[in-house]
């Protein structure tokens, strides 16, 4: 794969006794938003960690814009939101910036066009002289993503970066996002919140017990479609009939088919009829990414 900016091999983190990471393998390509998903306690942010050099690996080897994880030079080209974050609230926005970028080593000549940069991107410049105890919680956020893009970063790291926020402040965060991508920057977005990757992300991976379990596009990840029949009068012997055309599940007053391809819908019609069954409706649809990665992390099928 041409131009990757993320290459881990097997890439093991351990405290002690405890295995937070298990052979982390993946790719991620320069220029798109990669979502990386799992739930609490799967890894993610050990992985996060170990990408932007905050800690070493116990184990395994992985490369950040094509340098070994921890290199300095490589850290200069990051930019990184963690989760969890405070900022001095007496200072004002473009004061708590200028004081990162004089943190983050950024050429005295050029930091107040970084700074204008970096608030134009996340919409503060109107705010940018309020002091950021007034700040609400969606504007925190945006402005610590405003301190993550000082510089203009190839690569920029983005740990949960709407959990805490209301629905509005997740919708004003989904264009800063896009607009990045835009821009040219890869975006490593870690969460746990399945609707807002399904919204931004080009490519998912999906993390369970410190390893990957399923990695692509949405398309690919969703690319198993599901019939649901609402039928009557159907004996074991039916839904052995219609177990032949894919993996059937009860779901509520229906019988859901996954893996049955949609022009061969009239056929298991014709054949659950023939059987003596009922069919009152029917109903095509897609997996979404909350039901795949329930089924993923809970050892289902991955």
């Amino acid at each position: 794969m041409a131009d990757l900016v993320i290459e881990t091999e097997n890439l093991v983190k351990r405290y002690g006794r405890t295995t937070a990471l298990d052979g982390l393998s993946m790719r991620v390509p320069r220029g798109e938003v990669f979502g990386f998903l799992g739930p609490n306690g799967a890894g993610k942010t050990t992985a996060v960690k170990l990408l932007v050099g905050l800690t070493a690996p116990t184990a395994g080897d992985g490369r950040v814009l094509g340098r070994p994880l921890g290199d300095v030079a490589a850290r200069r080209a990051i930019g990184y939101l963690p989760e969890l974050f405070r900022y001095q609230p007496w200072m004002s926005g473009r004061e708590l910036l200028a004081f990162h970028s004089r943190l983050a080593g950024l050429p005295r000549a050029g930091q107040a066009a970084a700074i204008a940069d970096a608030l134009e991107i996340v919409g503060l410049r109107d705010r940018a002289q309020d002091r950021v105890g007034g700040y609400s919680k969606g504007m925190q956020q945006r402005l610590g993503l405003a301190a993550a893009l000082l510089g203009r970063p190839e690569l920029v790291f983005l740990d949960e970066p709407t959990s805490a926020l209301d629905p509005v402040g997740r919708m004003e965060m989904r264009p800063i996002i896009r607009g990045l991508k835009e821009r040219g920057t890869t975006v490593f977005l870690n969460s746990h919140l399945l609707t807002e990757v399904e919204q931004v992300c080009d490519r998912v991976a999906i993390i369970d017990r410190g390893k990957v379990v399923a990695l692509g596009t949405l398309e690919e990840l969703l690319a198993e479609d599901e019939v649901r029949f609402r039928v009557g009068g159907l004996d074991e012997a039916g839904r052995a009939r219609l177990a032949r055309y894919g993996s059937v599940r009860d779901d509520g007053e229906w019988l859901a088919v996954r893996g049955l391809a949609a022009d061969r819908v009239p056929e298991v019609v014709a054949a659950l009829v023939a059987g003596g069954a009922r069919v009152y409706a029917v109903e095509p649809r897609r997996e979404s990414l909350e039901e795949r990665f329930s089924r993923l992390v809970s050892g289902g099928d991955g």
